[in-house]
């Protein structure tokens, strides 16, 4: 079927599409339900706190509880993450059964995503997409990020993959190119993609 030995695909979180109730961000109505700015939250959370989070060199609750101290004192942390999560949920179901179909002819799926630790678990035992997966590697895990090249060549190592072995599966142009210049094939994802057609280009 291939022109190149496929062993394994990674796949993001394209796997994920915003709500689950009509694919908008999680972040829509945080003004409206939780009384938070989104704004506010990106500028005074996100944007100075996130990179050093997502690769596991600074704790999700510890950076975000006085941030909401200030911003929202009405609002715990706790709850702020429940609310994110919830609303961060929508699974692809038709990339899902199409996963399930390459790995019963013995490809291996993988996560492969930037995420820290409490997301990467609520991803994988919540919403159950580690039972999807022969392995899964995220960036707080691993202490780096996609599209940092040390991401792709850790995970080339922990996988016991050569990198022509590989197909990223994401929806960052960036990670595609470093993907690619890490030897890997990589499928840039978009919501008119379809992996059987995809895949059909190798």
């Amino acid at each position: 079927m291939f022109r190149f030995t496929l062993k394994a695909l990674m796949v993001d979180d394209v796997l994920i599409n915003g709500r689950p109730r009509d694919e908008k961000h999680w972040s829509t109505d945080l003004k409206t339900d939780l009384g938070l700015s989104p704004s506010l939250l990106y500028e005074r959370f996100f944007t100075p706190f996130w990179d050093k989070i997502v690769t596991g060199k600074l704790d999700l609750l510890s950076a975000l509880k006085p941030v909401l101290s200030d911003l929202a004192p009405h609002l715990t942390a706790e709850n702020f993450i429940a609310y994110w999560f919830k609303n961060d949920a929508r699974l692809n179901t038709e990339m899902i059964e199409s996963l399930k179909f390459y790995r019963t002819a013995g490809v291996r799926i993988y996560l492969a995503t930037n995420q820290e630790h409490l997301r990467a678990e609520y991803i994988t035992q919540t919403l159950k997409l580690g039972e999807l997966a022969d392995a899964v590697y995220y960036s707080a895990a691993l202490g780096v990020k996609k599209p940092d090249h040390a991401f792709f060549e850790k995970v080339t190592d922990l996988s016991t993959l050569r990198p022509e072995e590989i197909v990223l599966i994401d929806d960052t142009l960036t990670n595609i190119i470093a993907a690619k210049e890490c030897g890997w094939h990589a499928i840039h994802w978009t919501n008119k993609s379809c992996l059987a057609t995809e895949l059909a280009q190798f």
